[in-house]
């Protein structure tokens, strides 16, 4: 599979190091070349209500959302985990979204693997981490636009709110469904890396693509969206 090094029209790499896999999303550079070289205005990708960084009270939680004793709010016990097995799709009705997902891992220089311009309507999974359903935060990626198709798999992502539902289909046959806890927009030079790649108790899901105004100078977006998701069936 070709590798690109990017997430949004034009895009910083998204960085994996260090032993535990740290990763970092600054997406800068070749990649995502997008509407800008078109002679027609670009449509915006809607954001997220929620622009600042994570809001926590009286503890932490790794799902990014409100919390008390470090459970999110409106939460109980989650479902237990699933035993690990690669997804084959993502659906989130609320958008419309209905593609197939990729496997993808890491370029030789530390970067993260995005799907190829040509296949911008697919989302991929960052494979080294959890799958979706099993215990730890499964990491879902995809472009926001292109310049070879335009609108891409997650230019829509931002709409999304609390309680919407993300069903990813595995190749085991079974169907995890998410719920939608939180939708943030983060500066890319403050993504939440611990938040989405680090460790979690619970079946978790985070989505992430780009977002905020891009930038023609720079030929860049200057934040990622992120959807924080838990697994409810």
């Amino acid at each position: 599979m070709t590798t690109t090094r990017a997430g949004g029209r034009h895009g910083r790499p998204w960085r994996a190091a260090g032993a535990a896999v740290v990763v970092t999303m600054a997406m800068i550079g070749a990649g995502m070349i997008g509407a800008a070289l078109k002679t027609t205005p670009a449509p915006r990708p809607p954001q997220p209500l929620a622009q600042a960084g994570p809001e926590v009270t009286g503890g932490s939680t790794a799902n990014d959302a409100p919390a008390i004793d470090g459970q999110p709010v409106g939460q109980g016990d989650p479902p237990a985990g699933l035993a690990r097995s690669a997804p084959t799709s993502i659906e989130i009705p609320r958008i419309g979204v209905d593609a197939t997902i990729m496997s993808l891992g890491t370029n030789p220089d530390g970067t993260v693997q995005v799907p190829p311009l040509e296949q911008a309507e697919q989302a991929g999974w960052y494979e080294p981490g959890a799958s979706p359903g099993e215990t730890g935060n499964a990491v879902i990626v995809g472009h926001v636009d292109s310049a070879v198709l335009g609108p891409a798999v997650f230019f829509d992502l931002g709409a999304l709110t609390p309680g919407d539902t993300v069903i990813v289909r595995r190749t085991d046959g079974l169907a995890a469904t998410f719920k939608v806890d939180s939708v943030k927009s983060y500066p890319k030079t403050a993504f939440p890396t611990e938040l989405v790649y680090g460790p979690s108790d619970r079946p978790s899901l985070r989505v992430v693509t780009c977002g905020g105004q891009f930038d023609k100078a720079a030929k860049s977006y200057p934040d990622n969206v992120v959807v924080f998701a838990t697994l409810v069936a």
